[in-house]
C-alpha cells in the first residue's frame, strides 16, 4: 500500500473489488482494505480517509454503514456499495449503489464528486454558523422537491425506450430529444438534473452533446450519462476523461441504470442547493459591497471556524493570498484610477473561479485571500496560481488612447499546521507571496 490512502475498502476478500482497487491505486486514489466492519472502524480511527467502498456481501453491511459514518462524525463520509445484495437496500443508505465493480476511471470520478459535495456541505454548516453569530443568518436553500428532470437524447431504440420507461417509473420527468439540435434547444430552454445520451451505432452525436455541455458554464455541472449498445465498444477511460459522469452498457439492467441516473440527478440537485446557500452570503450586508467577497473582519471570524472544523474533521486546510503585482502597467493604471475601476471586476472573477466550498475575501483594495478546505499546501498553490493565471489573461480598460492593461499577482500559500492560529497561517501566506507564473 502506498502512502496517504484516500479510500477505505471493506471487503471479505479481493474477488469482487480487488481489480477495482488496483485500478484506483494506479490512478492515484490509494486504497487500504479492511476485512470486517470492526476492522474498518479501527482503520477510520487511525486514518483520515475520505470515502468508503463497501462490499455489499458482508452480512452486517447495512447496519455497519451507520457505524462507519458515526466513527468519523462530524466529517461526512461518502460510501459506494458494490454487489447485487445492495439492490434491496433502502434508497439513500449508500451514496452510490452498483451491482458490479465500475471502471476505475468512473469510480474515481464519482468518488471525487461525492467527496467535494461532502466538503461543500460541511462548509454550508460552518458558514451558517459564522453569519448567525454576526446576526445575519444565511437564507436556507431547500432542495427542489419537484420530479427530477432528465433529458433523453438519441434516436428511439427498444433499450433506450425501456430505460426511459424505467426513469418515468421512478417519478422522473423525461424529455426526449431525437437529435443534438433539439437536445441543445431543450438544454437552453429548461433546467435539467441529468442527461442520458444514446450511443447507438455511432457515438458521434452523443459525444458532440457531451462536449458542448462541458464548454458551457451553465450546463457544465449537469451529469451526462452515455448509454451504449454493448459492453466493449469504446475506450472507457477516454469517455470519462471527456466528462461523462457514467457509462452504461445496454446489457446492464434498465432498473440499475435508471437508479444510477437518478442518483446522479439527485446529487446534482443537492449540489445546486448547496451552491445557492453558499452564494447567498454575497448578498448580505457583511460582505464587501463592490465584489461580494468576505470583508477582513468576516474572513477572520470564518477562518477561525473553518480551522476548528478542519481540526475536528481531520482534514487539511490551506490559506492563499493574492496581491496585485506592481508591474509597470499597473503603476500607470493606478495614476488614472483605472486600476480602482478594474478591482471590483477582478474580485468578482475571483469569486467565480473558486470552488464551491472555498471562501474568498478582499483584505484590502488590491489584496485577496482564499480559505481552501480539505486542501494541502501544494494543491492550494496550484488552485491559487490557476486563478491568478486566468485573471492574468484578461485585459482591463486603461482609458482613452491607451492600451488595455493586465493584472499579475504575487501568490502566497500556507497550510495550517497543528496548533497554529488562523492569524498566524494568514501571516505565513502573506510572507510567502511570490510572482505567479
Amino acid at each position: 500500500m502506498g502512502s496517504d490512502p484516500r479510500i477505505l475498502v471493506v471487503a471479505p476478500d479481493d474477488d469482487l473489488i480487488g481489480p477495482l482497487c488496483q485500478g484506483l491505486d494506479a490512478l492515484g486514489w490509494r486504497t487500504v482494505t479492511a476485512r470486517s466492519l470492526a476492522g474498518a472502524i479501527q482503520v477510520l480511527i487511525d486514518w483520515p480517509l475520505e470515502t468508503v467502498i463497501l462490499d455489499a456481501r458482508l452480512p452486517d453491511a447495512v447496519e455497519g454503514i451507520g457505524a462507519l459514518r458515526q466513527t468519523v462524525s462530524p466529517r461526512r463520509l461518502p460510501i459506494l456499495a458494490i454487489g447485487a445484495e445492495a439492490a434491496d437496500w433502502d434508497p439513500g443508505l449508500a451514496d452510490i449503489v452498483m451491482s458490479g465493480p465500475p471502471h476505475a476511471a468512473q469510480a474515481a470520478l464519482r468518488l471525487e464528486n461525492l467527496v467535494r459535495s461532502a466538503i461543500a456541505e460541511e462548509e454550508v454548516s460552518l458558514r451558517e454558523a459564522t453569519f448567525a453569530a454576526r446576526g445575519q443568518p444565511l437564507p436556507i436553500a431547500d432542495v427542489d422537491s419537484s420530479p427530477l428532470r432528465v433529458l433523453a437524447a438519441g434516436k428511439p431504440d427498444r433499450h433506450f425506450l425501456a430505460l426511459s420507461n424505467a426513469l418515468t417509473a421512478r417519478g422522473c420527468d423525461v424529455v426526449a430529444a431525437p437529435t443534438p439540435y433539439t437536445a441543445f434547444d431543450y438544454l437552453h430552454e429548461r433546467p435539467f438534473d441529468a442527461a442520458v445520451l444514446w450511443g447507438a451505432e455511432d457515438h458521434t452525436p452523443a459525444l458532440s452533446i457531451a462536449s458542448g455541455m462541458k464548454r458551457n458554464t451553465r450546463l457544465y455541472h449537469i451529469p451526462a450519462v452515455l448509454y451504449l449498445r454493448g459492453s466493449g465498444e469504446i475506450n472507457l477511460s477516454e469517455l470519462y476523461n471527456r466528462g461523462f459522469a457514467d457509462v452504461a452498457a445496454a446489457d446492464t439492467p434498465e432498473d440499475e441504470t435508471a437508479e444510477r441516473i437518478t442518483a446522479l440527478a439527485r446529487a446534482h440537485r443537492r449540489h445546486v442547493a448547496i451552491r445557492k446557500a453558499l452564494e447567498s452570503a454575497r448578498g448580505s450586508g457583511l460582505t464587501d459591497p463592490t465584489t461580494g467577497l468576505f470583508t477582513p473582519e468576516l474572513f477572520a471570524s470564518h477562518l477561525a471556524r473553518v480551522a476548528e472544523g478542519a481540526r475536528l474533521r481531520r482534514r487539511p486546510l490551506s490559506v492563499a493570498v493574492l496581491r496585485v503585482s506592481e508591474t509597470e502597467s499597473v503603476v500607470e493604471a493606478r495614476k488614472g484610477g483605472w486600476l480602482d475601476r478594474a478591482l471590483p471586476q477582478i474580485g468578482a472573477m475571483v469569486s467565480r473561479l473558486i470552488r464551491t466550498e472555498d471562501t474568498a475575501a478582499r483584505l484590502s483594495p488590491d489584496v485577496f485571500a482564499l480559505a481552501l478546505p480539505a486542501t494541502q499546501g501544494p494543491a492550494g498553490r496550484i488552485a491559487a496560481d490557476r486563478i491568478a493565471a486566468v485573471i492574468g489573461c484578461t485585459a482591463f480598460d486603461a482609458g482613452p488612447d491607451r492600451s488595455p492593461f493586465v493584472v499579475e499577482f504575487e501568490v502566497g500559500v500556507a497550510e495550517v499546521t497543528a496548533g497554529e492560529s488562523p492569524a498566524t497561517v494568514l501571516e505565513r501566506a502573506s510572507r510567502d507571496v511570490r510572482t505567479s507564473v
